[in-house]
Formats: structure tokens, sequence, C-alpha cells
């Protein structure tokens, strides 16, 4: 069996190794879509889509109308420092699939921890806009 949510937030990034308009700071209204398959538990459920909703929500938080920054991005980081903007500073390049690979850790690590024994994989999407997207499956 094979259950999904989905998340939205507004986030602001720029590629500084990028030689397009990607460059620049700019954002998007990003979507992920949480699919997870496994046993249905006692309960009729592989997990309940509340407790779901608690694992992700706090990454939302901390990420929504967030600017996902390069922590050797000098430029910006010292701005967004500076005017104590909302920020998350990351050891990667802030590209969709950076970014996907990253919250499957972040999720799987919490599901694991959890221990969900019924859930067998946990695959990620995220949509940077509405037709481009990273995905990323793992086992649990």
């Amino acid at each position: 069996m094979k259950i999904a949510k989905e998340f939205r937030w507004e986030m602001g990034h720029r590629l500084p190794f990028h030689n397009g308009l990607c460059k620049n700071v700019h954002g998007h209204s990003y979507q992920m879509v949480i699919e997870l398959e496994g046993n249905v538990n006692t309960n009729g459920m592989i997990i309940d889509f509340y407790d779901l909703g608690a694992i992700i929500d706090p990454i939302i938080e901390k990420y929504d109308h967030a600017f996902l920054c390069w922590e050797k991005d000098k430029i910006v980081k010292d701005f967004l420092i500076k005017h104590k903007m909302k920020r998350v500073f990351v050891d990667y390049h802030s590209t969709v699939e950076n970014i996907c690979e990253d919250f499957t850790n972040i999720i799987g690590g919490k599901l694991k921890k959890l221990q969900f024994k019924n859930i067998q994989t946990l695959t990620v999407k995220i949509f940077e806009t509405p037709n481009s997207y990273a995905e990323k499956t793992i086992k649990l």
C-alpha cells in the first residue's frame, strides 16, 4: 500500500556558480510530495496523516519564507546576517536535487527514529516549478 501527502512553502535561493539567470537572487513556490509505502497497521493505516504532518511541518516552518544559502556564498550570507533576514545556511548548492537529497535524509532519519516498522520506502518529490522536480526514494 502507498500513501502520499503534499506540502508547500515559499523560499528564496541563488546558484552562484550558474552562468544564467539562476545566479541571481530569486525564489520559488516549492511543492513537496511525500510518499510512504508499507504495510497497513492494525488501525488500518500506514501512518496517520496527522503524525506525518507532525514530522514534516517543523521542517517546512524552518524553510518557509527563508533564504536557502550555500554557506560559502559570502556576498549573500553577509547580507542576510546584516539585515537579520530569515535564512538557512547549508553546505551544498541549493539545487532542487540537493534540496531533495537533504530533505529525504532528514525525513528518513525522523521516520527511523520513531520506529515505524511497517513503512518500507520513503519517496520525496520536490517541485521547484510546476513542471520541474527532483525525486529520491530510500528504503527504511
